[in-house]
């Protein structure tokens, strides 16, 4: 079996943090999102990897050669962002003679006993109840739970089961086939291609797709489900930090997640705090917050903030001579 990872996206709803930094690298409880991707698929004994990448598309290359020698792996470049359907056909050279392919888009984390899934004897899409169905590809069942149709954000969704982004293929030939004939034909939705028109057509030739629901998705495009992400991988056992180094005058209110070579002092950690490699912290209160690597913070309180890598904060001093009945309030102004 091969995993596609396709990590060609630009996560603009994460802007500006991935001007600079590519989504799949962002942290979550002390490890890039990319890296919940590997070592769920690597456990599961999948060691035969194709990354699609596109936007900042070296950074993770490097991250993923450093970070996982061991895996046989091949990097393929989208140049244009056509959709989830291009982005699997521009790597089809690399697997259209694979027994089967698990495909795994790597902008999301999955909370799935990935091993039973990939034993799983048929192809079949990942699904999970969703409130709003309108943002995602929406799967639809018969009255025996047997998929007959696959939607790409539908106006009027007829299902509340979103596809989540992973799926096992066991017809690749008809795969590669279905994206030849789509792309071939410009046969688009809202604009581009997705995943979704070919699992359609392959869905009218008679291909049989079981659905497999997950216990938790964390769809990271968002700060709001990426703060509470790392929240909830914090909370959960193996991802905080369980031996830290002592800080000077520093409070670490559990759980927390801090990265080799850190310098803090006089300042309260946490809970929920994710902090990167080499990061200074001084005179600061942080919670519930994710500090990238190399980073300065000093003379500040943060609270649900995402702060990228090489980042500079230094808050206000004040020297006052105030006089009696006075009163100053230097808070922001309530929205």
């Amino acid at each position: 079996m091969k995993a596609i990872i396709p990590v060609a996206g630009a996560g603009t709803r994460l802007r500006p943090l991935t001007y600079t930094q590519p989504k799949p690298l962002i942290p979550v409880a002390g490890k890039p999102i990319i890296s919940f991707i590997i070592d769920k698929l690597v456990d599961a004994g999948i060691y035969d990897f194709i990354f699609i990448i596109g936007y900042l598309g070296e950074k993770i290359k490097h991250y993923v050669e450093a970070t996982y020698p061991e895996l046989n792996k091949v990097f393929v470049n989208q140049e244009e962002r056509l959709g989830s359907a291009h982005a699997i056909w521009v790597a089809r050279e690399h697997f259209k003679d694979a027994d089967e392919i698990f495909i795994f888009f790597g902008d999301a984390i999955i909370d799935v006993n990935m091993r039973s899934i990939v034993d799983h004897p048929n192809s079949f899409l990942g699904v999970k109840k969703v409130s709003d169905p309108r943002d995602f590809g929406v799967v639809e069942l018969d009255k025996e739970g047997r998929v007959v149709k696959v939607v790409e954000k539908p106006k009027i969704p007829k299902s509340d089961l979103a596809m989540v982004g992973i799926y096992k293929i066991k017809e690749v030939a008809a795969l590669v086939n279905a994206l030849e004939f789509n792309i071939s034909r410009n046969i688009r939705s809202i604009g581009e291609f997705p995943l979704t028109d070919a699992l359609m057509r392959l869905l009218e030739k008679g291909i049989v797709f079981d659905t497999i629901t997950v216990d938790n998705w964390f769809d990271c495009a968002k700060k709001e489900v990426l703060l509470e992400t790392n929240a909830y991988f914090l909370d959960r056992e193996g991802y905080a930090s369980n031996e830290l180094a002592s800080h000077y005058n520093s409070i670490i209110i559990h759980p927390v997640s801090i990265g080799q070579n850190c310098s803090i002092s006089n300042s309260i950690i946490g809970p929920h705090v994710t902090i990167g490699n080499n990061v200074i912290i001084q005179n600061a209160i942080l919670k519930e917050s994710i500090i990238g690597n190399f980073t300065s913070i000093k003379e500040v309180i943060l609270q649900k903030s995402v702060v990228g890598n090489d980042t500079s904060i230094t808050g206000l001093r004040h020297s006052l001579n105030i006089g009696d009945n006075t009163e100053i309030d230097f808070s922001l102004p309530k929205e």
